[in-house]
């Protein structure tokens, strides 16, 4: 018998062109990218003009306002462009090329405007409270008294420069992570249980996962992890690089820590962070009993991490193409309106939307998009994983977010936070669990679909807290001048994975490296948003779903509410090359 040959992912130049974004939103070519970017590096030198003189008046601050804001518009565009082509394939160097390009310049900006926040804060407290009662700073009062909050943490004029002229390299262990690990780590193939050799890949192990076939699961996982073995110090050194920038600008700014800087950002109190982790951590024991329920189900001699994926009633697993996956998310998001619905799926089928894997392409998925383009989405979907049709949904909301609040508020006011980001995202998944419980036909199917909720919780609230409690103790470990070595990853990291998978859990050697492949972690103290958004969204949904008085208007407002109603803005030219897309 012939042995079946490896299903191996396409090249780039291979794919469909209708299952891939169109960019011309954003440019029409990467050389209409290059003609811009000469326009806009052209343009730095008018920020010279304005230094010195922003005290002089309200009416020459709201002229540096307007210059730095339409300034930082363009360098959205050119920056998410560049990153766009650039995730389509890590491996592709005139797209890295562009991304190094972009970086380069936008730290030239950040340079020479750095003394714009510097020269605001040096005008006297009483005089700028006086002029943002003034009609000509009327449009930048909500911007100003946010920047006002940050005095404490903003430094000299020469200090900020300082700090500006590092952005060409700030960036470099996330790039240096997402180089390794989406284009250079190869994990060779795997049969999956129909006998289909696959290349695994990070595209491919989660389905791997899903595979109902105990050896199958074993396999992926060891092969998969074999590689970050063998890449672990590494990636353990890029992690701690990470970890020791995020404190170093932290105390620079005179915060207290890595962790109170982040919040500090979207003015969240410590608190809300360790009350999150104590919250989880007392309901653990409920955790440890579902996982103990999961191996007597699946029949397991013992339970591992990669049993964990699986699903408990697999009737569930049904494959949707990806218009049936837009024709079911469609209809379960119509409690949202007309308006939503046709606008989304307008999109959804159109070119929004990067939608199968390729070689090289960026692993997992998120959404991405300015205030004048279309919010893309990046994909890798598998039309046999139902998680895709979610994951899916749960981008399609962060999309739809973007655009209502573009739609609604001025650019600067436009952006939202992630704390709040993640609301919008996880409510579609929410009103898409509610459709297909109403859509069961059987109590088997309806209790597959309740299991995959419970994952769906699992994954989200209590699998992303101990990702917290991960970045907080990695973090405070470093602070207290206890290097991040490989074996002071592995042992933090295990301690959490006993704690939060219990005594009856197998935990492999190997799975205390999967700290060092969750791209998170490479913008710190962001994924304890996820617990947060989705214990909001499930209580949203549920209004709006029900049909509960001023419950849909209120979260279209909130859509279109950008950080016009809570804290945070767009930000300036100088973080504009560390912009990140919503996951």
């Amino acid at each position: 018998m012939t042995e079946a040959a490896v299903k191996t992912l396409p090249a780039r130049k291979d794919v469909r062109p209708g299952d891939t974004w169109d960019l011309a939103s954003l440019f029409d070519s990467d050389r209409a990218w290059e003609e811009a970017l000469e326009v806009w590096e052209d343009r730095i030198p008018q920020f010279t003009t304005y230094a010195g003189t922003l005290g002089q008046s309200p009416e020459r601050l709201a002229e540096c306002l307007v210059h730095e804001l339409a300034f930082d518009r363009e360098g959205d565009r050119l920056g998410t462009y560049a990153q766009l082509r650039a995730s389509e394939d890590q491996a592709a160097a005139e797209a890295q090329r562009m991304v190094g390009r972009f970086r380069h310049v936008a730290t030239r900006a950040g340079e020479v405007a750095s003394f714009i926040r510097p020269e605001i804060l040096a005008i006297p407290p009483q005089t700028l409270a006086d002029w943002m009662k003034q009609p000509v700073l009327a449009d930048y009062r909500l911007l100003l008294e946010r920047l006002v909050r940050t005095r404490p943490h903003v430094l000299s004029e020469p200090e900020e420069k300082l700090l500006a002229m590092q952005g060409t390299f700030t960036g470099t262990a996330a790039k240096t992570f997402r180089q390794l690990t989406d284009a250079d780590l190869t994990f060779g193939d795997v049969t999956n249980g129909k006998g289909e050799r696959i290349e695994l890949s990070n595209a491919t192990f989660t389905t791997l996962l899903h595979d109902p076939v105990p050896a199958v699961r074993k396999t992926a996982f060891e092969r998969f992890y074999a590689q970050y073995q063998a890449h672990a110090n590494t990636l353990a050194a890029t992690l701690s690089g990470s970890n020791e920038l995020d404190i170093y600008a932290a105390r620079v700014r005179g915060y207290p820590g890595a962790v109170e800087a982040a919040l500090f950002q979207d003015n969240v109190p410590l608190a809300v962070y360790d009350q999150l982790i104590a919250a989880v951590r007392s309901h653990l024991p409920a955790v440890h009993r579902y996982y103990a329920l999961r191996k007597r189900v699946l029949r397991l001699p013992e339970i591992h991490h990669y049993d964990c994926y699986v699903p408990l009633v697999p009737e569930l697993e049904r494959k949707h193409t990806w218009d049936e996956a837009v024709d079911v998310i469609v209809t379960a998001l119509r409690p949202l309106g007309a308006e939503y619905c046709t606008r989304m799926e307008r999109g959804l089928r159109g070119r929004w939307c990067d939608r199968y894997p390729n070689a090289g392409k960026q692993s997992g998925a998120f959404s991405s998009g300015t205030y004048d383009s279309a919010p893309y989405i990046l994909m890798n979907f598998q039309e046999d994983v139902i998680e895709h049709v979610f994951t899916l949904a749960h981008e399609a909301g962060h999309s739809m977010h973007t655009r209502f609040s573009a739609e609604a508020q001025p650019y600067q006011y436009a952006d939202y936070t992630i704390f709040v980001a993640e609301v919008a995202s996880t409510f579609n998944e929410q009103l898409l669990t509610r459709l297909l419980l109403e859509r069961a036909t059987s109590r088997q199917e309806r209790a597959a679909i309740i299991a995959r909720e419970i994952d769906s919780i699992r994954n989200t609230i209590v699998r992303q807290t101990m990702f917290a409690e991960f970045e907080r103790r990695s973090h405070a470990c470093a602070e207290q001048g206890e290097p991040l070595t490989l074996e002071r990853f592995r042992l933090i990291y295990r301690e959490l994975l006993d704690a939060y998978f219990g005594g009856d859990f197998i935990i492999d050697k190997a799975l205390e490296l999967e700290c060092l492949r969750i791209p998170h972690f490479y913008r710190a103290f962001y994924v304890y948003k996820y617990a947060t958004g989705l214990s909001a969204a499930i209580v949203l949904a549920k209004r709006v779903a029900e049909g509960v008085p001023g419950a849909l208007q209120a979260y279209l407002g909130f859509l279109k509410g950008g950080s016009s109603t809570c804290c945070g803005t767009r930000g300036s030219t100088w973080r504009a090359p560390n912009r990140w897309p919503w996951h």
